[in-house]
């Protein structure tokens, strides 16, 4: 096996599958890119048994061949050359050479064979969907993702296919974000697959924005992401997801409309004297305002007062800030929407302009 490429060129792909190698192995060839040269083009895989990742790229002065090399030895190689070298990669025995101008490094390789492959996926469902409307999808649905909660399927995101729609919903049980795109596609299935946390980091890693449609594959244990490039593999979380839309609260009809960046300002400067353990918050509306408090066992206290476009009188929620501010976050127009129904319910979060992403947050009582 023999190729050649630009360093920059390189270190693309390589850095697409590097991330999806584990630093800690079960498998010994689990800490190896399967390398493989066929017809003038590079394949590098990466995986983990969960994800599997493969990048793809045109290379010069190619002979045909495939082994495995150490991925993060190799990725640290390429990566500390100097801009603009030409990088040849060539294997002898069991050995691999990278030459880049006066530099030579030789790594040890492990046999092709021995790289685990991912199960085919048997596509149930299959859908296009623009890249950056995916990307969008996931920023600004995957913080509300559980971290090793016992309830395993909150871990990771939901994908809901319905009807001209997809759909991306994440809850740690505290709170909810939800973000939807339509689908060109006629007819479809509804299908639910719940994504786990890595391979969700990894996809959010990988996708650019821009026009290019991705193909989408669903399968009974795995989707698969494709683009001209590259093709991202995961497995999935086998679990029921809750009924996210019993969630959302209905009739919330005590509207407060404001200024994003205000509010955000004012939240992040009431917090600095929260209480460290519950980053407790109190809203209180009246007529035209917004009144933010928020106070420490130290007896320290915070108050700020923001106008508002509202008619909501004598209404005083609690809420975790951090939650509060993460939602604001992932919103884009200039002004949101807290749809309040009582001191008791949750807020409804969204942009003014649209209801396609919408941010539940559960009150805390204070």
């Amino acid at each position: 096996m023999r190729f050649s490429l630009q360093r920059e060129v390189f270190l693309k792909p390589l850095g697409q599958v590097v991330n999806v190698v584990e630093r800690r192995q079960t498998l010994p060839v689990l800490a190896n890119l399967l390398v493989q040269v066929k017809d003038g083009q590079l394949s590098l895989t990466g995986t983990d048994l969960e994800v599997e990742m493969i990048a793809r790229s045109a290379v010069d002065d190619a002979q045909d061949g495939e082994t495995t090399i150490p991925a993060r030895k190799l990725f640290d190689i390429v990566r500390a050359l100097p801009d603009g070298s030409k990088v040849a990669v060539s294997q002898t025995g069991d050995k691999v050479t990278v030459q880049a101008g006066r530099s030579r490094f030789t790594l040890a390789s492990l046999s092709a064979n021995d790289f685990p492959s991912v199960d085919e996926v048997e596509a149930t469902e299959r859908v296009s969907v623009p890249e950056s409307a995916l990307k969008e999808l996931i920023e600004r649905t995957a913080f509300a993702m559980a971290q090793q909660d016992v309830r395993y399927y909150l871990n990771g995101l939901l994908f809901d296919l319905g009807d001209r729609r997809l759909r991306c919903v994440a809850t740690d049980g505290h709170r909810l974000a939800l973000c939807e795109t339509a689908l060109e596609a006629e007819g479809q299935t509804k299908r639910q697959i719940i994504v786990p946390r890595k391979g969700v980091t990894e996809l959010q890693r990988l996708l650019e924005g821009g026009d290019r449609t991705l193909e989408l594959e669903m399968g009974r244990n795995h989707i698969r992401v494709k683009r001209d490039d590259v093709t991202f593999t995961s497995k999935l979380i086998d679990g029921r997801f809750p009924d996210y839309e019993a969630v959302i609260p209905i009739g919330a009809d005590r509207e407060v409309r404001i200024d994003r960046e205000v509010l955000r300002a004012a939240l992040q400067r009431a917090a600095i004297l929260s209480n460290e353990k519950y980053r407790g918050v109190r809203l209180e509306v009246s007529p035209g305002q917004l009144k933010i408090n928020a106070h420490n066992p130290e007896q320290e206290e915070a108050q700020e007062e923001v106008e508002a476009d509202t008619k909501v009188d004598d209404l005083a929620v609690g809420f975790n800030v951090n939650y509060l501010l993460d939602a604001l976050s992932a919103l884009r127009d200039e002004n949101v929407v807290i749809a309040l129904r009582d001191a008791n319910s949750s807020a409804l979060v969204r942009e003014a302009s649209n209801e396609r992403c919408r941010h539940v947050v559960m009150p805390l009582r204070l």
